[in-house]
């Protein structure tokens, strides 16, 4: 098994959570973002056991979730039309839809020029904009890893190579075979919150899991993470 759903009882409340099953010997807790329960498991645990932690922990998860719903999205579905503001390393530009020949993406001040032969169109003015942000993550998101890792490179460990992907659940994640996983939406959040993700990430090449020492380690590497993490979540 690799991964199944299950769901615990609590008092009135019901929790449904994802396992996932890895080669590892402790278990963990973790509720998203978007309020889903994750459990990594053992690849030999016992389903009780499992479901029994789940209702230890079920307090706790429920004041997680509870916690997360304060940032639910306060915004509209994005149109893609001038005037529609969008964000960009943590701070705030408007779209300028221009009609043009030739197709590019400009930003400037604090604008995105934005110019397609079809300004009306508002998928083509979408696409226009998602390339510019992939484009752009690939080489600020490669720099911030350049730099982050300088503080571990004297341990020994090898710099991880760098993959932007859409994330649904998470804003990265480090794979066994040494990919560093970065949500491309990172890139509308400020560079400090950058930073935390992928120093988030490289802690775990010292400690795969969330145990008390890998918080020791993100603690010692960044003492302020905490402050990061909440500013991430409120955008």
């Amino acid at each position: 098994m690799a991964s199944i759903t299950r769901t615990v009882t609590y008092g009135k409340q019901a929790i449904s959570f994802d396992v996932k099953f890895r080669p590892r010997t402790t278990l963990d807790i973790a509720v998203q973002p978007d309020r889903s329960v994750l459990v990594t498991a053992p690849e030999k645990a016992d389903l009780d056991i499992v479901d029994r932690r789940v209702k230890e922990k079920a307090r706790w998860i429920l004041k997680q979730q509870q916690f997360f719903n304060q940032f639910e999205p306060r915004t509209p579905p994005r149109q893609y039309v001038s005037g529609e503001t969008h964000l960009y390393l943590g701070r705030q530009y408007r779209l300028k839809v221009h009609s043009a020949e030739h197709r590019s993406v400009k930003l400037i001040g604090r604008y995105i020029h934005i110019h397609t032969p079809t300004p009306q169109d508002t998928d083509a003015v979408r696409q226009l904009l998602d390339t510019w942000y992939l484009n752009h993550a690939k080489k600020k998101q490669q720099e911030r890893l350049d730099t982050c890792f300088q503080h571990f490179a004297p341990l020994g460990y090898t710099q991880p190579t760098l993959m932007i992907r859409s994330l649904q659940k998470r804003w990265g994640s480090l794979t066994p075979t040494g990919n560093l996983l970065i949500n491309r939406e990172l890139i509308r959040a400020p560079r400090r919150c950058i930073d935390y993700v992928i120093i988030h990430e490289l802690c775990h090449l010292k400690h795969p899991d969330h145990s008390n020492q890998f918080y020791e380690f993100l603690s010692s590497m960044l003492p302020d993470w905490e402050t990061r993490k909440l500013k991430l979540e409120q955008l």
